[in-house]
């Protein structure tokens, strides 16, 4: 498999040269990458991190803020000419599981590990905030480079936009791009769609309430679990004939617990599970379907429910022009071949998604698949054994800075 280093720079573009200066930055983008990885981070307060970072920037023009809930990072560059403002966007933070890569940089944290590739986020970020350094003169406006913790599931997003960074720079941020590796496309490779290219997060919790007893007489008891298990039937059925199948959803079940040991009837079963969608229409519709669903079901059992879902993050909306925009990038940057209109959505959860609710922009995701692998079978991000391509970070550097060059061009 051919790595997209192998790529020649394609003459006659108006990015012509930038992936070739990615390229003589990769030293220093694989160093960033492996001392944050060898020291990842959880959630909103990451100082290791963001101090790498800082020590990264620390000889670039560019403006810097720390956060002040969080140890989020804010830069501004300012271009050579007045004008408005672009935002690019890095993810910080790890999950929590134990790397079993073999990787010789890996994890020193047992327990934390970067398996979303976050770490090659921020690697590609600050080379990218190098390259556009060096063209200032380029620049007719301002680039905002967002450094953010607590992507995974903490709105470190939220966060770092109530604190000011679509207007750090003075003036209200016009355009935004986020990249993410996925290790489940060839290396290279960006992908990007308009619309919707995310979903929703919400999760759900339902307590069912009956009355305890003794196994051996479920007569003298009203039990909760057969009340428990004929909602999880009635929770499918309901996202299959209440939602329409043009705007999809997703609900799975993905905990239920109930009882103490085998000759008690409890007197409460517990159901959790995750819900997705791709629009805050029908993602409001479940919102009220799941209360009425659990409860006419108690209801039928001669139980009492309680039902909650507790929001997450929003679908992640790319703008149709901006993405077409991003397509148009990459064919430039890294060759038609690699660059793909994404089919359909993924039904992961991503809290760019909360920039996107506000200012036009697009997300995309950069192939990152290991050479000796076959997409198909890497293992994927959030795996303790996933692997990114450093072979990609280049590709990576010279889309963020292509995307703010292109943004504020005179």
């Amino acid at each position: 498999m051919t790595g997209p280093t192998d790529l020649p720079t394609l003459p006659g573009n108006r990015h012509a040269g930038l992936l070739d200066a990615a390229r003589a930055l990769q030293d220093r983008t694989v160093e960033l990458r492996r001392t944050i990885h060898r020291r990842p981070e959880l959630g909103l307060q990451l100082p290791h991190t963001r101090d790498a970072i800082r020590a990264a920037l620390a000889d670039l023009p560019i403006e810097l803020t720390d956060g002040r809930s969080t140890t989020s990072l804010t830069g501004v560059l300012r271009g050579a000419r007045p004008g408005p403002a672009v935002l690019l966007r890095a993810d910080m933070d790890a999950l929590p599981l134990n790397e079993d890569t073999g990787l010789d940089f890996a994890s020193e944290i047992d327990g934390v590990m970067h398996a979303c590739g976050h770490d090659t986020h921020v690697a590609m970020l600050a080379s990218a905030a190098r390259l556009l350094s060096e063209r200032v003169a380029d620049l007719a406006g301002s680039v905002v480079f967002m450094f953010q913790p607590g992507e995974e599931g903490d709105h470190g997003s939220r966060h770092m936009i109530h604190e000011g960074v679509l207007d750090a720079a003075g003036t209200r941020v016009s355009r935004a791009f986020g990249l993410h590796t996925i290790a489940n496309v060839q290396s290279g490779v960006l992908q990007v769609r308009g619309g919707p290219i995310m979903a929703s997060a919400d999760t759900f919790r339902v307590e069912v309430i009956g009355r305890g007893g003794h196994g051996s007489a479920p007569h003298d008891a009203i039990d909760p679990v057969p009340a428990a298990a004929a909602m999880v039937g009635a929770l499918q059925t309901m996202v299959t004939r209440r939602i329409n199948v043009f705007d999809p959803a997703v609900l799975s079940v993905t905990r239920i617990e109930a009882g103490t040991t085998t000759n008690i009837i409890p007197e409460t079963a517990v159901l959790e599970g995750t819900i997705r969608t791709l629009s805050e229409r029908t993602r409001a519709q479940l919102r009220e379907e799941i209360p009425k669903v659990c409860e006419a079901v108690a209801t039928a059992h001669s139980c009492r429910a309680y039902a909650e879902v507790n929001p997450g993050y929003p679908p992640t909306v790319n703008d149709p022009a901006v993405a077409a925009d991003v397509l148009s990038l990459a064919a430039d940057v890294l060759g038609s071949p690699n660059a793909e209109d994404l089919p359909t959505p993924i039904m992961g959860a991503e809290d760019f998604s909360y920039v996107l609710q506000r200012v036009p922009g697009t997300f995309a995701f950069l192939g990152g698949c290991p050479p000796d692998c076959s997409p198909e079978d890497a293992p994927g991000n959030h795996s303790n054994r996933v692997v990114f391509d450093e072979a990609a970070l280049p590709s990576g550097v010279a889309l963020y800075a292509a995307f703010a060059l292109d943004s504020l061009r005179d």
